[in-house]
């Protein structure tokens, strides 16, 4: 299912929880601005070429919009907007002042040169920066970006509106990143995930985990369940899948990508055909890469008990009855994967402040708004019988629906 039918699903049937008035529910659901933009730029061998850039504005009304910048062949409307949409319910969720947008260019960045790369970006932000802000949409690095294109857009956009660091979160610490920013999603993966096994009476030490996806957020999850004493049985990434049901040396792997680019190749563990990963025995699977890749296809054959979706809308709705029925506990993407940008607030406050915060704090800070998230989402699950991700949809729903009405900006 595509994820913006996916995602306007859920947002309807948490709509109807709350009782929204038909309006209201329908005002929530159109974007703000829709932006698509022509990117042309001189290629190193003088040829030019064009791009095609989008930035979807979801909502404002709990406070500037919020959400990543993506560099993906795949980039397109649809996803954009879908991925916008959640991070608007994603910031209600983890309660900081934020609305959603997203952002991306339809380009591969492995085809392109640094200085490509440099250019196409200055670009992009040339063609967008009157309609982003400290205090109305703030950009911040996903797939196929990182710190470095933060530092760009930082650059270019202080060149229209004089030096600004907290336009952008994500950036290079030198120039006003947080420390802690880069483990982030995958320190927030932990405590959500502490945070849910804390519920059922269990701990991280002794349980079996399957990571799937070993980029920023999986390797950085993967690091932190290693060191609190979970086994890790098996990990994949674009290179393969491996697996060692005794438990992979994550120290030793993570030295290994850094040497090969990918688990690929990993002495301590036997290679796996990736598309099986989803469906070894653990107790707990962690899906950290692309979204739709849990489906009615594969959803019977899983065998953990806990899904933690670490990365954005990584289950279909079909997967999500499937796995219900079969007694599994989802803990769904716009809480388990929001350490990202949660730390992306504290960037952008300790930018506000002129402040910079040590990493101690950044991390506490972290695992008090996860912790408090996640009893907010169970309350709601309380109050309308529902499931984790219907209990997450209400409380961020309920959350923009009652800025707006006080706003006064219903219909």
């Amino acid at each position: 299912m595509n994820a913006l039918v996916a995602t306007n699903r859920n947002f309807k049937l948490a709509a109807r929880l709350l009782g929204l008035d038909s309006k209201l529910e329908k005002s929530l659901l159109i974007p703000f601005r829709e932006i698509k933009v022509e990117c042309t730029i001189p290629k190193d061998d003088g040829t030019l070429a064009s791009f095609v850039g989008f930035r979807v504005q979801h909502d404002n009304a709990r406070g500037p919009m919020k959400g990543g910048i993506r560099y993906h062949p795949e980039v397109e409307h649809d996803e954009v907007n879908a991925l916008a949409q959640l991070m608007t319910w994603k910031t209600a969720v983890a309660n900081i002042p934020y609305g959603g947008a997203k952002g991306g260019i339809g380009c591969d960045p492995r085809d392109l040169s640094i200085s490509e790369l440099e250019r196409l970006t200055r670009v992009f932000t040339q063609k967008i920066h009157d309609l982003i802000g400290i205090h109305a949409d703030v950009p911040a690095p996903d797939m196929g970006t990182g710190p470095q294109t933060m530092a760009w857009m930082l650059d270019e956009y202080s060149k229209f509106h004089g030096y600004s660091p907290a336009v952008v979160t994500g950036k290079p610490i030198d120039l006003g990143g947080s420390l802690g920013r880069d483990a982030a999603t995958g320190r927030g993966v932990l405590f959500a995930t502490e945070a849910l096994l804390n519920e059922h009476g269990k701990a991280i030490s002794g349980q079996k985990f399957v990571i799937q996806g070993f980029g920023n957020v999986g390797s950085w999850a993967a690091r932190l369940i290693h060191e609190k004493g979970g086994k890790i049985v098996a990990v994949s990434d674009i290179t393969g899948a491996i697996k060692n049901s005794k438990g992979i040396d994550i120290p030793r792997l993570l030295n290994h990508v850094k040497e090969n680019k990918g688990v690929k190749g990993f002495e301590g563990a036997d290679s796996l055909v990736p598309e099986s990963i989803l469906v070894e025995d653990c107790d707990i699977l962690i899906p950290a890469a692309l979204g739709g890749i849990i489906n009615r296809e594969n959803a019977n054959e899983i065998k953990a008990k806990f899904i933690i979706e670490a990365a954005n809308h990584p289950t279909d709705p079909e997967a999500d009855e499937i796995l219900s029925k079969k007694g599994v506990i989802i803990l769904p993407d716009i809480y388990a994967n929001s350490g990202g940008v949660t730390v992306s607030y504290f960037e952008w406050v300790q930018n506000i402040q002129g402040f910079l915060w040590d990493e101690e704090k950044v991390n506490n800070e972290l695992k008090t708004y996860m912790t408090k998230a996640f009893k907010d989402v169970k309350k709601m699950c309380q109050v309308h019988n529902c499931d984790l991700r219907m209990g997450a949809f209400t409380l961020g729903v309920n959350r923009v629906a009652r800025a707006t009405v006080m706003r006064g900006w219903e219909a």
